[in-house]
């Protein structure tokens, strides 16, 4: 039996209401740039974004088995959310997790009848998942959104089962040409300390992507 979130998205939420000032003001806070949340979906559901994010790769090397249960964290509209639900299938699961009420909307709407997806309205600081529910936690393009990531991280890390692993994927700490200000980046080897102090421990580090670093990180089994 898999285990429901403690808030999935329902459309009702208890933070400013989408388009209200202060909705705005957190949405630049998260993106660090204009909230144009459309503009900014638009760019992560680009058809040109496979040249460089390569999602066939990164599926093959996580290895996503069949009925896994799976958590796009920071999902956006769906980019990974959907390629991840095929791959589980329809008796694994996928969370959809990310703290915008009308990008989760948008999400909903491209599942085209997809029942292995849960959308879960995260909070800032809390991916809002149920502990020790997840195989996989899939992080891409977010961790630098986030604006106390050592917190979530270690939030993040008690989401995931015994053995459960969390893959990292985040622009490279250098200058690319696309992707956030060098001060919103850190190096792989800061996030892996992260990860460690959250409980995990570094196990493959994969250097295909020209533009990000890629880093899975899990939880140790009891011995």
């Amino acid at each position: 039996m898999v285990a429901r979130p403690r808030a999935p998205y329902s459309g009702r939420h208890a933070r400013a209401p989408a388009g209200s000032p202060g909705a705005l003001m957190a949405a630049h806070a998260r993106h660090g740039n204009p909230p144009d949340l459309r503009r900014l979906m638009r760019r992560q559901l680009a058809k040109t974004r496979a040249r460089w994010q390569r999602p066939d790769r990164v599926l093959q090397a996580l290895r996503v088995r069949r009925g896994a249960v799976v958590a796009d964290v920071g999902s956006g509209p769906g980019y990974f959310t959907t390629r991840l639900a095929r791959a589980v299938g329809p008796r694994g699961r996928v969370y959809a997790v990310d703290p915008e009420p009308e990008v989760l909307k948008v999400l909903v709407k491209r599942l085209d009848g997809r029942t292995n997806v849960t959308p879960v309205l995260s909070r800032d600081d809390d991916p809002m998942l149920p502990p020790s529910s997840c195989d996989l936690a899939v992080f891409v393009n977010a961790y630098h959104h986030v604006a106390d990531g050592p917190a979530f991280v270690r939030r993040l890390a008690r989401c995931l089962k015994p053995g459960g692993r969390l893959a990292a994927i985040d622009w490279a700490y250098r200058e690319t040409p696309m992707g956030p200000p060098m001060r919103r980046r850190i190096p792989p080897e800061q996030f892996v300390r992260i990860g460690r102090r959250a409980g995990l421990r570094p196990v493959a580090r994969h250097e295909f992507l020209k533009y990000q670093y890629f880093v899975v990180l899990a939880r140790p089994r009891p011995r």
